[in-house]
């Protein structure tokens, strides 16, 4: 029986390990809190990922060792490097191949379609922290391979459409989004990030390059619009946060001055290319109202 360590436990996390036990295969799940689903092959262990002799040990006579894992937003920089060096080396320790959940920072401010080729030019400090991870593993010698996907949504998505939008349309409140509302934006749903995750880890030929997990294209304003039809709730009611709210909202919480190096160019979409995922993979991109609908049945 094939086995696999999780490092993560949100909603990534736990969807690659159900699909990875319901197919028969053992799955042990690090966080520093021990969560995870509850299914009869997911063990659940509480564990710092950064102790890289306990999650080496943790590690041992696994298959693959997955990581969705991510230090807090505005850590990046100072954090994330000593992750990964932790996560680089439990999987070279153990043998294990190793199948990193990355985002599309690294790239840099370009003009779409992005693919997975692009060179990653990103300046700002989070894009460039990114951009580490990937290079210093693929120059590893490790067997690695890296999702990378948009913003998320659906089901247990944690995002700034989960946060900023999904409710406030469920509940009839003005939504305030820090991104263009009419301007075509790629999403990629949960499920659909994770079924890339496991796809990549089972073939050979996903090994020592990147992928783009499956998007759907849309603007903000029409994503909400249609979980708002769904949910029969009434036309959302939307404004753009600009930079300047950014700015003053920076004074009572770090994460909204780490918004500015991430926002898009104004005017300019936003649009993944994921045709090799789909053709390699056969990961294609699930419906978007069956997404929302998740969402709405949870």
């Amino acid at each position: 029986m094939k086995s696999h360590v999780i490092v993560g436990r949100g909603a990534a996390a736990s969807k690659t390990a159900l699909l990875l036990a319901e197919d028969g295969e053992r799955v042990r799940m690090i966080s520093r809190t021990g969560g995870g689903p509850d299914h009869p092959l997911v063990d659940r262990v509480a564990a710092d990922a950064t102790d890289t002799d306990r999650l080496t040990e943790l590690t041992e006579g696994a298959d693959t060792l997955f990581t969705t894992a991510a230090p807090p937003y505005h850590r990046w920089p100072e954090q994330f490097p000593v992750l990964s060096a932790s996560l680089l080396g439990a999987a070279r320790r153990a043998g294990a191949a190793y199948v990193m959940l990355g985002n599309l920072y690294a790239y840099g401010p370009v003009s779409g379609p992005i693919r997975p080729d692009f060179p990653l030019a990103a300046t700002g400090p989070k894009g460039r922290a990114r951009a580490r991870v990937w290079e210093e593993a693929a120059a590893s010698g490790v067997k690695v391979t890296e999702v990378r996907a948009a913003q998320f949504y659906g089901a247990g998505a944690f995002s700034v459409f989960s946060l900023m939008v999904q409710r406030q349309v469920l509940e009839g409140r003005l939504a305030l989004v820090p991104q263009e509302l009419d301007v075509p934006h790629s999403y990629s749903a949960i499920g659909d990030t994770a079924r890339t995750l496991v796809a990549a880890s089972r073939n050979e030929q996903a090994y020592g390059r990147a992928w783009h997990a499956p998007t759907s294209t849309l603007s903000v304003r029409e994503l909400a619009g249609r979980l708002a039809d769904l949910a029969g709730a009434p036309e959302p009611r939307m404004e753009e946060l600009t930079e300047r709210d950014l700015t003053l909202l920076a004074f009572t919480e770090p994460f909204w001055a780490e918004m500015h190096e991430v926002l898009t160019k104004p005017g300019r979409p936003f649009v993944i290319d994921y045709s090799e995922t789909e053709k390699i993979l056969g990961v294609s991109a699930t419906p978007v109202d069956d997404v929302l609908g998740e969402v709405l049945n949870r």
